[in-house]
């Protein structure tokens, strides 16, 4: 039984260490958001379901609001989808166009064989580039989550030009960044990747891990969908799914050599930047997101009572919070800001 508890398993020398991760610690010593007073809500915006062709590859999508407003990209995380941002979508579509795509291997896009297609963040991120190519995207707010950071990150080294404004949200960039979670990943799977080394690491795979990344320091567990681990886990059972997956947990390691490049992105262009962090993350530390302010010192800075997924439970706020960052800090104060819901 979960009963509000999840087992997390982490390689440490050798053996396995199961802890309990604790649903919505109380956090200290740090500024915490809480979410904005309910108020009417907006209109509903109606969120559209595409399928393109990238490279061959089926890439699905979830896209919503006026094409000619200004654009907006959400790059989700692991172990989710485009699924993710299913309500953030449809309460930013009323300012902005936004398109939230599938991975290839992820939600609802084809997910090939590892033996005949390699899944890299290399390969990732050249497939969401030509994707947001292909439907014109081709100047936008980014908003990255995890794996939407090396995603994102990427494109934004070849294409630069293309950011209007960044949207962080709980990815890393900085070795302090990482959790005791990923004791088993940087210290055997990527020094030696072996079927020894692997399969403790196939536990973030199965049903009650994946449902205790979602409620792991959650301010508000009854708020989190169970939608989103049922759906996530689904998933994981289609052919070479667990495969791809560790597939990508390997080559992950190829980030961690990019953040020293990534961080002068950061430090040379100074992008209009607005940060979501939740403070209890089951794999990147609250000082993860403090460090983006060494290279972003203008940047704004939420800090969360949250944890991987902090929209699940902090929606409201952070879509208050991107409508008037956009409208007093990249519009240059166009726009009156929103009234909070």
């Amino acid at each position: 039984m979960f009963n509000h508890l999840s087992v997390r398993r982490v390689l440490r020398g050798g053996w396995i260490v199961s802890t309990a991760l604790v649903v919505g610690a109380v956090l200290s010593a740090v500024t915490i958001a809480s979410a904005a007073p309910a108020a009417p809500a907006p209109p509903a915006v109606a969120v559209t379901f595409g399928m393109l062709k990238v490279d061959g590859l089926n890439i699905a999508y979830r896209e919503a609001g006026d094409p000619s407003s200004p654009k907006l990209v959400l790059l989700h995380g692991f172990p989710a989808s485009s699924h993710q941002y299913r309500d953030l979508i449809r309460v930013l579509g009323d300012r902005f166009h936004v398109i939230a795509p599938d991975y290839p291997g992820f939600g609802n896009s084809d997910a090939p064989d590892p033996a005949k297609y390699a899944y890299t963040f290399d390969k990732l991120s050249d497939v969401v580039e030509t994707f947001l190519a292909m439907k014109g995207f081709d100047h936008y707010g980014l908003f990255v989550q995890d794996y939407g950071g090396p995603v994102g990150f990427r494109i934004l080294g070849r294409h630069p030009e293309a950011l209007d404004w960044l949207i962080i949200q709980n990815t890393n960039a900085y070795e302090v960044g990482f959790t005791a979670a990923w004791d088993g990943f940087r210290g055997a799977l990527w020094k030696n990747r072996s079927p020894e080394t692997e399969k403790p690491l196939a536990a973030f795979l199965t049903h009650d891990a994946i449902k205790g990344i979602y409620l792991h320091g959650a301010k508000s567990p009854d708020l989190m969908s169970p939608d989103n681990w049922e759906s996530d886990y689904a998933f994981m059972q289609r052919p070479h799914a667990v495969r791809m997956n560790l597939d990508l947990f390997y080559d992950y390691r190829t980030n961690v050599p990019l953040y020293p490049t990534w961080q002068a992105f950061l430090r040379n262009r100074q992008p209009k930047t607005i940060i979501f962090w939740g403070q209890d993350d089951v794999f990147f530390t609250k000082e993860g997101g403090e460090a983006y302010l060494k290279d972003l010192p203008n940047a704004e800075m939420h800090r969360l009572v949250g944890g991987h997924f902090a929209v699940e439970d902090n929606l409201d706020y952070i879509s208050n919070q991107m409508h008037n960052f956009y409208a007093t800090k990249v519009a240059g104060g166009a726009m009156k800001p929103v009234a909070k819901r």
